[in-house]
């Protein structure tokens, strides 16, 4: 309830203040308008700079393979190794629980 009455409050000096004071919130409004409006335009133009380079760097990073055939093959049997030692290891799991 209080902020209701505060509220009302407010909306009444506001209104008050706007009839007495009219020509200085017009004046108050003139010149804040064009600042608003340059600020807001000089952060776009940084935040879309800055975007635009963004894409610049992508286009400029090479996304081809720089692995060669014989490397692929190296990694190809360091996994068939590795998938045998998982194998080797489950095996010998499933040993200790039949024991048991």
């Amino acid at each position: 309830m209080k902020t209701l009455i505060g509220g009302a409050a407010a909306a009444v000096l506001g209104i008050i203040g706007l009839a007495v004071w009219w020509k200085p919130f017009l004046q108050l409004l003139a010149g804040a308008i064009p600042f608003a409006l340059l600020s807001g335009g000089a952060l776009a133009i940084y935040l879309g700079f800055d975007e635009l380079k963004d894409t610049w760097k992508t286009k400029e990073e090479d996304f081809g393979t720089s692995v060669n055939k014989e490397e692929v093959d190296e990694y190809k049997k360091e996994v068939a190794k590795l998938k045998e030692e998982v194998e080797d290891l489950k095996a010998g799991k499933d040993e200790k629980k039949a024991k048991k």
